[in-house]
């Protein structure tokens, strides 16, 4: 009676979880290449690009982020916390090397073009570690991928604040591409995986802000630091290393996500009722084969997001200083005021993304960065001015930047989130990396000569440049697919949190009924001895 039971439970079992299989995997982005799809496709790019009338109406109350806010629950915030902080220090050590060119070059002997060097390798070298931690987070969850990048970051940055030579500067820049291209996906995973969806436009835009907030302190950090005692910008290493530290223990402290759990859960059941899984590595390779067009997409797409970050940032303190002839100070300031814009824009126009839409969202702020990027580029001799350009355009850059967690979040295939969200980003980094080399090139054709010294005319460089990138991100934007899912994600959350908490209590059924006959058979060979 027993073993009839429990066939009938495995086969409740099979049937659930073939089902939900079924139902979790159908390939939403598997290409279809033929004239009437790829007609339909492209009209629905500007018919589908700003919500209906219906859906607004149907989503206004999502217009004020409070209420989505107090639905995440108090632990949640312990993971966003985290995955922030993550985030942050990862563009903390990548800036703390921009802002230090001049001192680098000087203590290892060298041009402060070898050194630039240094940061295209780290931008490079991140696509390795974005597919290393990425495939180990999606086959075991994102905890401990996540930890061991954060040491394995604290590590490198005590050892970076003792390099000697230009060699030693080359390896050691070299592994932390490698270590820091794995942050970015398992920071998304953690902030986002349990996150209710109301909330995730607010979130999204936080987490990426975690770039905007590292480059500020590192800013602090040089002026505080680095610039007023002996050790200069090896002092800045050896704090980093202890905040980094500091992450990586708050992180092991912390269970997985609960969607990583109920992943185990499942897997558990299928063992339990003899269920034969796919392997990773096959599913692995299933799934790329149908995703490859969105993920040629999703490249493109972050090369054009990176080039618009690293364009406005890289070689901006050098225009300052070196074309307008700021002080240590008044750059400072104007580098704090750009990265404070960057910071509102990314919280106020990441959670509009929701209401309105990634795409509508990110062609708007491509459209209104051309009022500013002039007036950002060009100092007339008013420092308000100057200030309040780079204020908007950064409000404007990391606000359209703000989209990209949800965004590449909600587009990948839900096995493979942490691998297709870091890889996306890093191999667009990889393809930005050619900046410095393009501002380069162009600036060949602009010369200057400040004070005897030849320099480029670093103002028209950046305006050409970025004026390039925002035509082509709009483009990108606007031929691009989008999914927007909110009320889905509301319903699969609520129906997921069903599903599970029916597999608790079967999973408990069974483990009953197994001890049940474990104790029978007990019973019965005592009696048998006696």
């Amino acid at each position: 009676m027993t073993s009839i039971h429990t066939n009938k439970t495995n086969d409740l079992e099979n049937n659930n979880i073939e089902k939900s299989h079924q139902d979790d995997y159908e390939p939403f982005y598997k290409p279809h290449f033929d004239l009437r799809s790829i007609s339909k496709y492209l009209k629905t790019r500007f018919t589908d690009l700003a919500p209906s009338k219906e859906f607004m109406l149907q989503n206004k109350h999502l217009l004020n982020p409070i209420p989505a806010l107090k639905e995440i629950p108090a632990h949640q915030w312990n993971y966003i916390v985290i995955a922030f902080l993550a985030w942050c220090a990862d563009a903390l050590d990548f800036f703390s090397v921009v802002m230090n060119v001049d001192a680098l070059s000087k203590d290892l002997n060298t041009s402060t073009t070898n050194i630039t060097w240094g940061t295209t390798v780290v931008l490079m070298l991140r696509s390795v570690g974005a597919f290393i931690f990425g495939y180990f987070s999606d086959k075991y969850g994102s905890k401990w991928p996540l930890v061991i990048n954060i040491l394995l970051m604290t590590c490198i940055q005590i050892g970076f604040s003792f390099i000697q030579t230009y060699s030693q500067f080359l390896a050691v820049r070299a592994l932390f591409g490698i270590v820091m291209g794995g942050i970015y996906g398992n920071a998304v995973s953690t902030a986002l995986d349990d996150c209710p969806p109301r909330a995730r436009g607010v979130i999204s835009g936080l987490l990426q802000q975690g770039y905007a907030t590292g480059y500020l302190i590192a800013v602090v950090f040089t002026r505080a630091i680095a610039d007023t005692q002996s050790h200069t910008w090896r002092a800045m290493y050896w704090v980093e290393a202890g905040i980094t530290f500091i992450i990586a223990i708050s992180r092991t402290i912390l269970p997985q996500t609960n969607l990583t759990r109920e992943r185990i859960l499942e897997s558990k059941l299928q063992q339990l009722n003899g269920v034969v899984t796919e392997p990773f590595n096959r599913k692995f390779v299933r799934i790329m084969k149908d995703y490859w067009l969105m993920f040629v997409y999703l490249i493109l797409l972050m090369s054009g997001f990176n080039f618009m970050s690293h364009g406005s940032q890289d070689l901006y303190p050098t225009f300052l200083k070196v074309q307008l002839g700021f002080s240590n100070d008044r750059a400072t300031v104007t580098n704090c005021v750009a990265n404070i814009g960057a910071i509102a824009g990314g919280l106020i126009v990441g959670h509009f993304s929701v209401f309105v839409g990634s795409r509508l969202i990110g062609v708007s702020c491509c459209i209104l960065s051309y009022a500013v990027v002039y007036s950002w580029s060009h100092y007339t001799g008013s420092i308000g001015s100057l200030n309040a350009a780079a204020f908007f355009l950064q409000f404007f850059a990391q606000g359209c930047f703000a989209i990209v967690p949800l965004f590449l979040n909600s587009l990948a295939d839900p096995e493979l989130k942490s691998f297709i969200v870091g890889m996306s980003y890093q191999l667009g980094n990889l393809a930005s990396s050619a900046s410095s080399t393009i501002e380069s090139t162009i600036g060949a054709r602009f010369p200057l000569n400040i004070n005897g010294k030849h320099v480029f005319d670093y103002g028209k460089v950046l305006l050409i440049f970025m004026c390039c990138v925002y035509a082509y991100l709009f483009l990108v934007l606007l031929l691009g697919p989008e999914r927007k899912t909110i009320e889905q994600d509301i319903q699969e959350e609520k129906e997921l949190n069903d599903f599970y908490d029916n597999k608790f209590s079967e999973t408990n059924d069974v483990q009953q009924i197994e001890q049940s006959e474990k104790n029978e058979v007990t019973v019965n060979n005592s009696t048998k001895k006696n």
